[in-house]
């Protein structure tokens, strides 16, 4: 069954009318994965999925991931992660950042193998706030200037869950979601600045100002300057997509394209409840 794909506005992913619940003869593997890679963020409304469901539509994707923080785990369905801001018996029953403006990122990027992409599935949805908004780092790379783009070419960073955790608990007051985590002692690791997509070829830059520690090999204050720099450029408005969720909302990224944040959401008067995958 050929896929209809609506561009969004801005360049950056494309809407699509499909019933991923429903077997399918031949499921179209080629044309999901074609469509990741050209677009870097798939939207998929008004679906209908278990648990099942989501994880057969992540093996469309890549290999489901199931080294997750094992306190959000679903039970039974390895790979799926609860995220929520819903608090039952005094404990948020997912992963939970706090109300305010998450850093932006690329998911388990503190890994030494990348995300290929992440999948986030919405059951209940906040009717104000809670947008997540993505930076389609592609572009922001090729409109680098050329100068910029050949003084960061060949440079590594070093990605460390235990500066997230620092970062978070000095950002919240003393808690951090990453540091209490069973991912916690992931030992550092390092990444190039700048990637090139396995499946495109295409270059893009791979940031995340609370995860990188710094790039190898530059004094620190120079490493932050160049680091914060890049991110100004790359999640500067042009680049930009927010999604407003809706129930049943299914939307896949590409994490080697793209950072993202979640926006504010005050859980007190908002509940918001997603399973998410990451592939690899």
């Amino acid at each position: 069954m050929p896929l209809t794909l609506r561009p969004l506005p801005g360049g950056l992913g494309a809407e699509i009318d499909y019933d991923l619940s429903q077997p399918q003869d031949g499921p179209p593997i080629p044309e999901l994965d074609d469509a990741l890679a050209h677009h870097r963020l798939l939207v998929f409304p008004q679906q209908h999925l278990n648990h099942a469901d989501l994880l057969t539509v992540s093996a469309h994707f890549g290999t489901v991931d199931t080294d997750i923080d094992r306190r959000y785990a679903v039970a039974g369905f390895p790979g799926i992660t609860t995220v929520s801001n819903i608090v039952e018996d005094g404990a948020h029953i997912g992963i939970y950042d706090g109300d305010d403006e998450e850093e932006w990122h690329a998911d388990n990027s503190f890994k030494p193998e990348l995300t290929r992409a992440t999948l986030l599935y919405s059951v209940i949805t906040p009717e104000q706030g809670g947008q997540t908004r993505f930076a389609d780092t592609t572009r922001a790379y090729a409109e680098l200037p050329a100068d910029l783009k050949k003084r960061i070419e060949g440079l590594r960073a070093i990605h460390s869950i235990h500066q997230l955790g620092t970062l978070q608990a000095q950002a919240s007051g003393g808690t951090s979601s990453a540091a209490a985590g069973s991912l916690a002692d992931q030992p550092e690791t390092e990444h190039p600045l700048v990637l090139t997509h396995p499946v495109t070829g295409v270059r893009s830059l791979l940031l995340g100002p609370m995860v990188i520690r710094q790039i190898v090999g530059m004094p620190a204050k120079e490493s932050n300057s160049l680091l914060a720099q890049l991110t100004k450029h790359a999640t500067s408005p042009s680049y930009l997509y927010s999604h407003r969720w809706h129930q049943g909302d299914l939307v896949v990224w590409d994490n080697l394209a793209t950072l993202h944040t979640a926006s504010p959401c005050d859980s007190s008067r908002h509940h918001r409840l997603l399973y998410r995958t990451s592939v690899r």
